[in-house]
């Protein structure tokens, strides 16, 4: 795709929503952090509902590590691989406090120190928490990007860096979860819904879809190599407690 054609592209993105939101819902950067952690193959919607309950009691790294793994492992039980997360969430507290004073930091390199936490997981905090203009490639981005021409890339990385290069400045802030979105309700993967696709004049797929037919498997567009943490991705509208995290996420940097 041209560097034209992409401004377009995410210029008409940006036009149907303007302030894109993550779907895990958070209270401050810690919570954002532990959320995307146990987000690692699993839903966003599963994740949700483990975690109300839990940062209504620990919304902070040193109460985290007070819980306890036993009693994490209780609450999470019905996300898949609890038991590493349990383990990665209450080791990451425990880093968070001896090294950053409680607070998450706001660098690649002291993210990806972190246990159960790689690129695509402190892309996504840098991103929403801190307001980097970062891309955490996930299983829809890799597909949006192959699918359309946007920035073809045979794993993640590829992906990220042909991003970085293709999008234009003023949508870099938001080009994560405009991808996602896109990817998860328009470019989905076994029936992309191309008829009602806003940029379909504009992306590169061959086998564009009629209405009620399934797509045939596009090269480039199969799920890429797993990292530690997938992004998170968003819906249709703003949920609630991204709402009330944004206040929050603005007076606290750690919990």
């Amino acid at each position: 795709m041209s560097p034209d054609s992409a401004a377009r592209f995410f210029a008409i993105l940006a036009a149907a929503r303007p302030d894109p939101a993550t779907e895990l819902e958070y209270i401050n950067p810690y919570t954002l952090l532990v959320a995307v952690v146990l987000s690692a193959q699993a839903t966003d919607v599963s994740v949700n509902k483990a975690t109300e309950p839990l940062f209504r009691l620990a919304d902070n790294p040193e109460k985290m590590v007070a819980l306890g793994e036993a009693s994490l492992r209780e609450f999470i039980r019905t996300i898949g691989l609890y038991r590493t997360k349990a383990k990665n969430v209450i080791a990451l507290s425990k880093l968070l406090i001896e090294k950053h004073g409680g607070l998450v930091p706001d660098n690649r390199e002291a993210l990806e120190e972190l246990p159960g936490v790689g690129r695509k997981t402190a892309n996504v905090v840098l991103n929403v928490a801190f307001g980097h203009e970062t891309i955490a490639v996930d299983t829809h981005i890799f597909r949006v990007a192959n699918r359309t021409g946007l920035a073809p890339g045979k794993d993640p990385r590829a992906v990220e860096d042909g991003l970085e290069k293709i999008v234009p400045a003023p949508f870099k802030r938001h080009a994560h979860h405009w991808l996602i979105l896109h990817g998860r309700y328009v470019c989905t993967a076994r029936n992309p819904k191309c008829p009602e696709c806003a940029v379909r004049n504009l992306c590169l797929y061959k086998e564009k879809t009629a209405a009620g037919t399934t797509a045939p498997k596009a090269k480039g567009s199969a799920r890429p190599p797993s990292n530690k943490a997938r992004a998170s991705a968003s819906p249709p509208t703003r949920p609630r407690a991204a709402r009330r995290a944004r206040k929050g996420a603005a007076s606290s940097r750690g919990g």
